[in-house]
């Protein structure tokens, strides 16, 4: 995999700070009293970040491990927040139009709800962290190296999101921060050698930053003592009117993806990398997301469930890959990753049964999820782009979700 980094945007706040810390040396006849109003001036976009992320108790474990909530905000009120179990985003609140702040995510009031039976039963995953790989591994089964490893099958026949102990289901140890782009939260968590079949112990950081010019950032690093598979990626569902209690099929979408991966009817890549030309799959110009989804080939329950091809390999730095859209409140959501593939999903499987914040019901195409990721079953595909992870590299990727407003 390649390995790279990234340098931080320059926020708009610092470079204010900066002006005003020029004025400051300029003005010094004017007295203590003008500086100082200069400098709480500055202050306004730069509080937000100053100020460490709070938390809170989410609820515990049925072993009495307490869980906690942390609260990310920008000093242009975006809030996040995100708990330490799974790595979870459970809320995100943006403006719309009229600069009217919105929770733009699927998700729970409490940990109750995602240790729920039923939200255990249907695996959602819901705005969690997921590993050790991310998206489906045919029959549970691969080689590497020569070697053959068998992991849980949770999807049948396939193994799904790392199997039925991944990382949306682990206690990540959580580090809250600030940075020069806004406040962080930091998790770590170890996979030991074996975990859930996987070889080698894996040492994964995710940084999560809500930035000062409205975006949520993901810096995903990770290292291992063995040679091993690796897909990380987030699985947030986004409804950008979710107020409404209304799907996302009105919502417009645009992928910059000329191929994508079709699927057999267990949602397994057929190795195949298909031209989008001529099929409901080709959101390379804004299309309404229910305007041809009763199109889409593959398996019930119907929808978009498959993986876009952004480029033949990990990339070196971020790229647009998506763009969403929803026409009343005017929010937009861009979509920035190196990542070489994204999985477009509808919430096909969501069936009523699961209840959110606020009491709303979580119906069929109530969000979207736009899965930053290598292509599935990578390990069995040698034409995919490598998900080998060595001793002596390091993993490292970068996606972004950025907030904006149509008037």
């Amino acid at each position: 995999m390649t390995s790279f980094s990234r340098t931080g945007v320059v926020t708009t706040g610092l470079a204010s700070l900066l002006l005003t810390a020029a004025c400051q040396q300029s003005d010094t006849t004017t007295g203590t009293s003008t500086d100082a109003a200069s400098a709480a001036a500055a202050d306004t976009t730069q509080s937000a970040s100053r100020t460490m992320p709070t938390s809170s108790v989410f609820g515990q474990m049925a072993d009495g491990t307490q869980v906690q909530l942390y609260t990310l905000t920008n000093a242009h009120g975006l809030k996040a927040t995100i708990t330490n179990y799974g790595g979870t985003l459970t809320s995100l609140l943006v403006p719309d139009k009229n600069g009217k702040l919105g929770d733009v995510v699927l998700g729970f009031d409490s940990l109750d709800g995602y240790l729920a039976p039923v939200y255990k039963q249907e695996g959602p995953y819901f705005g969690a962290l997921i590993g050790r790989y991310g998206n489906r591994i045919a029959k549970g089964k691969f080689t590497l190296e020569g070697k053959p490893y068998t992991i849980p099958t949770n999807n049948a026949p396939n193994t799904l999101h790392g199997g039925k102990e991944g990382f949306d289901k682990k206690l990540w140890q959580a580090t809250p921060g600030t940075s020069a782009d806004g406040q962080t939260l930091t998790l770590t968590y170890q996979s030991k050698d074996g975990e859930e079949g996987y070889p080698g112990t894996l040492n994964v950081k995710v940084v999560y930053t809500l930035t000062a010019d409205d975006a949520l950032r993901l810096d995903y690093t990770a290292t291992t003592d063995k040679p091993t598979v690796l897909n990380l990626t987030n699985h947030s569902y986004f409804n950008l009117n979710l107020a409404s209690k209304q799907g996302i099929l009105d919502h417009e979408l645009t992928l910059n993806a000329d191929r994508f991966t079709p699927v057999d009817n267990t949602l397994i890549p057929t190795g195949v990398l298909q031209s989008v030309q001529g099929t409901p799959m080709d959101f390379r110009q804004p299309h309404r997301i229910g305007e041809r989804i009763k199109q889409v080939p593959g398996a019930a329950p119907g929808g978009y469930d498959h993986n876009w091809v952004l480029a033949d390999a990990q990339r070196s730095s971020i790229e647009q890959a998506a763009t969403v859209y929803e026409p009343t409140t005017g929010r937009t959501m861009q979509v920035f990753t190196d990542q070489p593939g994204v999985q477009f999903y509808s919430s096909n499987f969501l069936k009523g049964n699961l209840k959110g914040k606020e009491g709303v019901t979580y119906n069929q195409y109530a969000g979207l999820c736009l899965e930053t990721q290598h292509f599935p079953d990578s390990p069995n595909r040698p034409n995919f782009p490598s998900t080998e992870l060595k001793p002596g590299e390091t993993f490292r990727s970068t996606t972004e979700y950025r907030f904006s407003v149509r008037k």
